[in-house]
């Protein structure tokens, strides 16, 4: 492997990074962290509340001292919040201290994968959260494409076919 040892796995929400993770963690003996889960770990309060109390803004400044600190670990894998790439500064640690791994998904599978989910405040407004997943998309694409070092379509895939594929790029 090169760089760091590290795996990072970045993409929008339901695109599988959280599930990919675990499941990569266990094979590959590493150690797991979801950047989201240790916000929430760290602050006594869920993602929705943070974004609630503090804002989008708020929950960015956490999360990118959170991703700088996570990124210097060696041996780890970090399944990013979605909106983690807007920040230059996190595109800037992912880049330099691991191996970054896009999980992409179409539109269709991501609306089915987040639609009952109560987590995701970006979901939440007042608009459809398929127009809201498409500007996601959109937006966020070309940053994903430019820090990844492997892309993976999750859509149609397994989690199985997933894990051997980002398995496969890091050998």
């Amino acid at each position: 492997m090169h760089k760091q040892k590290n795996i990072f796995l970045i993409g929008l929400m339901g695109t599988g990074k959280t599930t990919v993770g675990r499941q990569l963690s266990r094979k590959l003996k590493m150690e797991f962290y979801d950047s989201d889960r240790v916000i929430e770990e760290r602050t006594g309060a869920d993602i929705p509340l943070i974004f609630e109390k503090e804002g989008e803004a708020g929950f960015r400044k956490r999360e990118a001292a959170i991703i700088d600190e996570l990124t210097q670990q060696k041996n780890i894998i970090l399944a990013t919040g979605g909106g983690a790439i807007l920040d230059s500064e996190n595109r800037n640690h992912l880049v330099n201290r691991g191996t970054v791994i896009y999980l992409k998904s179409n539109l269709k599978t991501l609306i089915q994968r987040t639609g009952k989910d109560k987590n995701r405040p970006l979901l939440h407004a007042d608009e459809a959260s398929d127009v809201i997943l498409q500007r996601l998309l959109d937006q966020r694409g070309p940053l994903y494409e430019e820090v990844a070092d492997h892309t993976i379509e999750t859509a149609n895939n397994s989690i199985h076919n997933v894990i051997q594929a980002i398995i496969k790029h890091l050998q």
